[in-house]
């Protein structure tokens, strides 16, 4: 099983669409995760038809009609992978032993809001992935997003990819 990981694609704010790459993704995705500051219930709904299952949530600067669609947290068992999703997890000092505690029956969380591309492993054996954002990196050198597969009840071959910038 193919994922696709994104988060923060602030649209239309940041940028206009999402990278031609990205959306090359989506169609090679068999799930496209979303964590989070869609900003526009156009680009949700966009995303939603062209991929073959959407697992998504919320961010902070998303107004009532996505928060009305979409969770604060989603939670999702993909090929034996316990999965979670969340828009922000606090301040990087403390994350791991904090989302250890808000999530002990997770393999894998994705989390956004940062826009800075995070891979970790807890203590307690929870994978922390945020794949930045494929449109505004901030103070990043690269936009960026994230990739992976799930094999045997196994996260596996995860990828961030860096986007070329644009002029």
């Amino acid at each position: 099983m193919r994922l696709l990981l994104v988060a923060d694609t602030h649209l239309p704010k940041r940028a206009k669409a999402l990278p031609d790459e990205v959306w090359a993704e989506v169609e090679r995705a068999d799930v496209v995760v979303h964590a989070g500051d869609w900003v526009d219930l156009d680009a949700f709904d966009e995303l939603a038809v062209a991929s073959k299952r959407l697992v998504a949530v919320y961010g902070n600067n998303d107004g009532p009609e996505l928060r009305e669609w979409l969770p604060e947290v989603a939670r999702v068992t993909l090929g034996g992978v316990r999965l979670a999703v969340i828009h922000e997890t606090g301040d990087a000092k403390g994350r791991e032993a904090r989302c250890d505690a808000q999530f002990p029956d997770t393999d894998v969380l994705v989390f956004g809001h940062s826009h800075i591309p995070w891979d970790t492993v807890t203590p307690g054996g929870l994978r922390l992935l945020n794949p930045g954002s494929p449109t505004d990196r901030r103070r990043q050198e690269f936009c960026t997003y994230s990739t992976a597969e799930i094999h045997a009840g196994k996260l596996t071959d995860v990828e961030l990819h860096e986007l070329p910038r644009r002029a």
